[in-house]
C-alpha cells in the first residue's frame, strides 16, 4: 500500500527540499522493535550498492563512536532521572546530536551513492512529543532538514512487539507510559508512537510493509522498493 498526503505539521520552507549536493535517499521506519535493525544489519552486509546510516552501534563508522556513546548515557542517565536531574529540553539538545548525525552521514555519502536511512529524525521528533514536548525550536529546524524520495514503514502489531521486547525486559522508559512498562503502557505508547510518525511523514510517499516472519523477506520488499524510488 502506497500513501500519499499533505502535511498538517509544517509549512514548506525553502530549507526542506534536498540539497543540490544531497544524495536520492530513502527512510526506513516503524516502532518499536518492528524489525529495522535487523533489516539494516542484513542490506549492510550484503553490500547492495547502498549507503547505510543509522546510530545504531553495529553500523556506525568507527570514527563515530561518540554518537552511540551518547545514546547509551540517554538511556543509563538521562531518562531515570528525567524531570528531576535533566529536563525535556535536554533531552531534545541530546537528541539532537543523533538527528544531526543522521543528516550529515547522508550527505558523506561515498561518491554519492543512493542512502538507506534509519528512521531518520521522525521517529526521534515523535518520541520527544509523546515524552510531553509538543512544540520545539528544534522540532522546525529538523523539518528543514533533506526529504527523502520515499518512506518505507514496517508494520508491527503491538502485541508482536510486547513479545519482541521480551514482554518489557528490554525496554527504555521511551517506550512505554508511567514509571515501568506492562504491556498496557507499552501498547499504548506504541500506538501513539506509530500516528506522531504518521504525521511526520504524510507529506511524503509512503510503503506501508507489513509485518513479515523472515528478515530476508522484508528486505527483499525493501530492495524493490528502493529500486523503484531511485530509478
Amino acid at each position: 500500500m502506497t500513501r500519499n498526503t499533505a502535511s498538517l505539521t509544517a509549512v514548506p520552507s525553502p530549507g526542506a527540499s534536498a540539497l543540490p549536493t544531497t544524495p536520492p535517499f530513502v527512510v526506513l521506519l516503524g516502532t518499536d522493535y518492528a524489525g529495522k535493525s535487523s533489516a539494516l544489519m542484513e542490506i549492510a552486509d550484503r553490500a547492495l550498492g547502498w549507503h547505510v546510516v543509522s546510530i545504531d552501534d553495529e553500523l556506525l563508522d568507527p570514527g563515530h563512536s561518540l554518537i552511540g556513546r551518547l545514546r547509551r548515557s540517554l538511556v543509563a542517565d538521562v531518562l531515570p532521572d528525567l524531570h528531576h536531574g535533566y529536563s525535556l529540553d535536554f533531552m531534545v539538545s541530546l537528541l539532537q546530536t543523533a538527528t544531526v548525525h543522521l543528516r550529515d552521514s547522508i550527505e558523506r555519502s561515498p561518491d554519492g551513492i543512493p542512502v538507506l536511512v534509519d528512521s531518520y529524525y521522525y521517529k526521534i521528533l515523535a518520541k520527544c512529543r509523546l515524552a510531553g514536548v509538543e512544540s520545539h525550536p528544534a522540532f522546525d529546524w529538523w523539518r528543514t532538514f533533506p526529504q527523502p524520495r520515499r518512506v518505507v514503514f514496517l508494520e508491527l502489531s503491538t502485541a508482536s512487539a510486547w513479545k519482541r521486547c521480551g514482554e518489557g525486559a528490554r525496554t527504555n522508559s521511551l517506550e512505554y507510559y508511567g514509571d515501568r512498562p506492562d504491556q498496557v503502557s507499552f501498547e499504548k505508547f506504541q500506538s501513539d508512537l506509530r500516528e506522531a510518525m504518521w504525521e511526520e511523514v504524510q507529506h511524503l510517499p509512503v510503503t506501508v510493509v507489513q509485518e513479515q516472519e523472515d528478515v530476508s523477506r522484508t528486505v527483499e520488499i525493501l530492495r524493490e522498493v528502493m529500486g523503484r524510488a531511485i530509478g
